[in-house]
């Protein structure tokens, strides 16, 4: 199993430098990939703007967005010029994970419609690599186009990474859940008669060392202040031990999971050594 990191930048008051100096650390620590979160109506870098920056100083991570909220975004055919420009940029690195988000403030800002945004992801998603198989807008893809994964925890999203995507993409949680949901896209996917096997990508909060609890709660009970239970829920499944990180892992591993993405609670890029030695002592 592969083992990514995300950038932080929805860490309050991170500075731009400071995310480009973890992207290349990451790059040069054997990471396999930056994974980028999306709000609108927080204070983060937007993800394709932020992947763009990382692909200029890293030289083989993939580039990953974990997820976009595409629906927000209306205009397909500018969004899949900006997706096919940093995959170009970044020589193929780009991998565009999408879901619908479940912030209604995020699609009040950009003026887009909440209600019926799974509908619209899923035209989307088919408007997308027709554009980019087309090739009238944006340049030539290596590869022939990022490769997109669906996240989500609703049984629609596991219907849309089985039906529209390369795979799918599991929001944060215990390996338990990831894996109950990786089965059934696994068996949906069987179902519509699709060739291979999705590939499955996982996510998980972590911070380690010194105050870990600590940041963790005050990251994670800002982000998450108006989700009720499921900030506690959030706050008391991130991965603060080497033990329980590695046991993580192992559990991920265990459900068939292909890439785990860990998303830090702390912008200190003392984080990323943490966390290769922990992983180190894993291996």
């Amino acid at each position: 199993m592969d083992i990514g990191v995300a950038l932080p930048t929805m860490i309050p008051d991170v500075r731009g430098h400071e995310l480009l100096d973890w992207a290349r650390k990451a790059d040069a620590g054997g990471f396999s990939a930056l994974g980028v979160l999306d709000r609108l109506v927080y204070g983060n870098d937007e993800p394709l703007v932020t992947l763009a920056a990382a692909a200029a100083v890293t030289e083989r991570v993939r580039l990953t967005t974990s997820i976009l909220i595409a629906p927000c975004r209306g205009n397909t055919a500018l969004l899949a010029k900006q997706a096919a420009s940093v995959h170009h940029l970044s020589g193929g690195r780009l991998v565009l994970g999408v879901a619908v988000g479940a912030r209604p403030d995020d699609y009040a800002a950009s003026g887009a419609a909440f209600g019926d945004r799974g509908r619209r992801l899923d035209g989307m998603l088919a408007d997308l690599r027709g554009t980019w198989a087309g090739g009238e807008i944006g340049p030539p893809l290596p590869g022939g186009g990022p490769e997109i994964l669906v996240g989500g925890r609703a049984p629609a999203a596991l219907r849309r990474a089985a039906a529209h995507g390369d795979g799918y993409m599991g929001a944060a949680g215990p390996p338990r859940m990831f894996a109950e949901r990786a089965e059934e896209v696994r068996r949906l996917w069987a179902e519509a008669g699709r060739p291979g096997r999705p590939r499955m990508v996982a996510q998980s909060y972590f911070c380690l060392g010194a105050g870990a609890e600590e940041n963790v709660r005050a990251h994670l009970g800002d982000y998450y202040s108006f989700a009720g239970r499921l900030a506690e829920m959030m706050i008391s499944g991130a991965l603060t031990a080497p033990e329980t990180l590695r046991d993580a892992v192992a559990g991920y591993a265990a459900a068939g999971c292909d890439e785990l993405i860990l998303i830090p609670c702390s912008a200190d890029p003392g984080q990323l050594e943490l966390l290769a030695a922990a992983l180190g002592e894993a291996a």
